[in-house]
């Protein structure tokens, strides 16, 4: 008789700063460490089943996966004591059962891929505050965020104003402009002089 070695997985919920998001952890890997990818519709959940399961739930607004998480934004009234059960038994039961993640290599936000998309027609000095501005981001800011059950990658330098990209729970929290500008902005100028403002996309201040 062979012994079953599979490793029950356990999924504990975590509150966030965005009372309209949910953070669900887990003690098993869902995503490469340092990768991230952000649903804000069925429709971009085309490369996840896992993700696209969640959306199933009528309540669902938005998946982001992490490496042992996966942060649920939800699109009703409905208090998270009720919905976290529903949510917790399907988590655990999908991945004990060895449904599938990703299909294929997902498409991750990183640092790396922040660094590629520098543009190339950058003068030098522009080029250069880029690479520090993202290597703070990675070391210092995303750790922060992902706790939080969200993401931060960059996007953009030019004369003086740094634009990101808020995923997972900091896209629509209250709280996340006061990050912003609490937090990131004075960091990076701080440690960037050249950088004078932080601005979200897709986020009104």
């Amino acid at each position: 008789m062979t012994e079953n070695t599979t490793k029950p997985v356990s999924v504990y919920a975590e509150a966030n700063p965005n009372p309209e998001s949910m953070k669900f952890v887990l003690n098993s890997v869902l995503l490469g460490e340092g990768g991230s990818v952000d649903y804000p519709s069925v429709e971009s959940a085309a490369e996840s089943p896992f993700a696209q399961e969640l959306f199933n739930f009528d309540y669902v607004s938005r998946v982001f996966i992490a490496s042992n998480f996966v942060t649920v934004t939800k699109n009703t009234p409905i208090a998270w004591a009720q919905l976290i059960p529903e949510l917790r038994t399907f988590i655990k039961s999908y991945v004990e059962a060895g449904g599938p993640i990703f299909l294929g290599t997902p498409t991750t936000s990183t640092a790396a891929s922040a660094a590629a998309e520098v543009p190339s027609d950058l003068s030098a000095e522009d080029t250069e505050i880029s690479q520090k501005v993202i290597d703070l981001l990675e070391n210092y800011v995303r750790p922060a965020v992902e706790q939080d059950g969200g993401n931060i990658t960059f996007r953009s330098y030019k004369d003086g104003v740094v634009t990101v990209n808020l995923q997972g729970s900091c896209s629509g929290c209250p709280s996340a402009t006061v990050t912003l500008k609490a937090g990131i902005e004075n960091l990076l100028k701080r440690m960037v002089p050249q950088v004078q403002e932080v601005v979200a996309e897709g986020v009104v201040l």
